[in-house]
């Protein structure tokens, strides 16, 4: 029997002694190891498309790039990556922006080494990591930009939910993917994607994370 590969992460950050000591935090995890660096876009994205990480570690400054902008090409080179923002600012408007590029989660420098390895897991796993004092932030930021402009009763876009959509919210803002929907609902995938469309257009939110604040905004879901 052949033991689980390791899980592969690129690690880009333009300050190599923060490089450095991610290097030994991750790899002295068994199931972790580190497959490349970068300090800037263009070895980003060289690297990225060479090696084909699973997960990208990045760092939202970057020298002469945004690493906002930097997440939708990284993807685009190296499809199967999910990327892991890891920053020392503690914007949400910014932690918003890079989820809707595409981030799978954000850690705060700030933190424990513990939590950067959790995260590394759950977002490998398919799963989106925002701490609950990150998603308490990202979500108040997105309530006051939205509501100067929410003149339509959300009551209305919401009783148009099926019971079905209801229950697959639900799971969603549990952190659940796809497939452990399915497996939950004993649906298919392609059901549960059939599902998320239909949400989304009813709720008028353009992704995961977009629902997952709607959710606990209206009270469909606890955080």
């Amino acid at each position: 029997m052949h033991a689980a590969q390791p899980i592969r992460v690129l690690l880009v950050d333009d300050h190599a002694i923060m490089r450095s000591g991610l290097r030994l935090i991750i790899e002295r995890e068994a199931n972790l190891i580190v497959i490349g660096e970068a300090g800037n876009r263009i070895d980003a994205l060289a690297t990225a498309g060479q090696e084909q990480p699973d997960i990208t570690l990045l760092d939202l400054n970057l020298p002469g790039t945004s690493g906002l902008d930097l997440i939708p090409e990284l993807l685009a080179a190296s499809s199967n990556t999910r990327i892991l923002i890891l920053t020392g600012v503690a914007d949400p408007d910014a932690h918003g922006r890079a989820m809707r590029h595409g981030a799978m989660g954000i850690v705060l420098k700030e933190k424990a080494p513990e939590v950067l390895i959790k995260a590394i897991d759950k977002v490998f796993k398919g799963e989106v990591w925002l701490d609950r004092s990150m998603i308490a932030s990202v979500f108040g930021a997105k309530s006051r930009a939205s509501s100067a402009k929410n003149s339509d009763p959300e009551a209305v876009k919401i009783a148009t939910l099926t019971e079905r959509e209801r229950q697959v919210l639900s799971l969603i803002s549990e952190g659940l993917k796809n497939k452990q929907i399915a497996e939950r609902l004993f649906i298919s995938e392609t059901t549960v994607s059939h599902h998320l469309t239909s949400i989304f257009g009813k709720l008028q939110v353009s992704d995961r994370l977009g629902l997952i604040i709607y959710a606990y905004r209206h009270w469909l879901a606890k955080p």
